[in-house]
């Protein structure tokens, strides 16, 4: 089986909850919204408002704010990166696959300036061997193209069988993975409760999911 390990980046490698939680904090207090606002964001955030286009609308209206809705998607795509973090423990289980022969993929849905933001000011475009954006591509996971694509730039192909995807999202990883032939690790962080999957491996923590690689 190749050595291919494919990850997802938000709240896979990366911990975007906790980066918008402070960012809530930060416009809340730029704006003068005050505690409803903060409350109010992190609701919608839970309630499935992820994408960022229609939550600054429901935002700007609710609160009346005189920037347009694109706008404040601009500011907010603009500070994410400077506010998510990876943990050095997953840059050096990223390192330690491929010192031991793995090719690593990133693999993420997303508007370019913010994904790559993300990836640069995190350091990973260093210590993996390629990325993939939606935003780029102009596909989204879960089509099999945007897999095919990171494989092809770690020198791999799908067709030859074998490889995995890691991430958070039943759908775009675990579904869009395993339809593209590669067996997937669900990280589970409790937001798909009650939903069936085909994840051949679960866990909580990515960390977990590169100890099974090493296997």
């Amino acid at each position: 089986m190749q050595q291919l390990a494919l990850f997802d980046l938000d709240n896979t490698l990366v911990n975007l909850d906790k980066a918008f939680a402070v960012w809530v904090i930060e416009f809340a207090d730029l704006h003068g919204l005050g505690y409803e606002a903060v409350d109010l964001m992190m609701s919608l955030d839970r309630a499935g408002y992820p994408h960022r286009e229609v939550f600054f609308a429901k935002i700007r209206e609710h609160f009346a704010l005189p920037e347009p809705a694109g706008e404040l998607w601009r500011q907010y795509r603009q500070r994410m990166p400077y506010l998510v973090r990876c943990q050095p423990e997953v840059k050096d289980g990223l390192i330690r696959l491929r010192a031991s022969g793995w090719k690593v993929a990133i693999v993420t849905n997303g508007t370019a300036d913010n994904q790559f933001g993300k990836i640069n000011q995190t350091g990973l475009s260093e210590i993996v061997d390629a990325y993939v954006l939606s935003g780029i591509e102009g596909i989204r996971k879960p089509d099999r193209r945007l897999f095919e694509i990171a494989a092809e730039r770690c020198g791999m192909s799908l067709c030859a069988g074998g490889g995995w995807m890691i991430g958070d999202n039943l759908v775009a990883d675990i579904a869009g993975g395993r339809a593209a032939g590669l067996r997937t690790i669900w990280i589970d962080h409790g937001k798909w409760s009650d939903c069936e999957h085909s994840a051949d491996y679960v866990f909580t923590d990515v960390l977990q999911a590169m100890e099974i690689l090493h296997e």
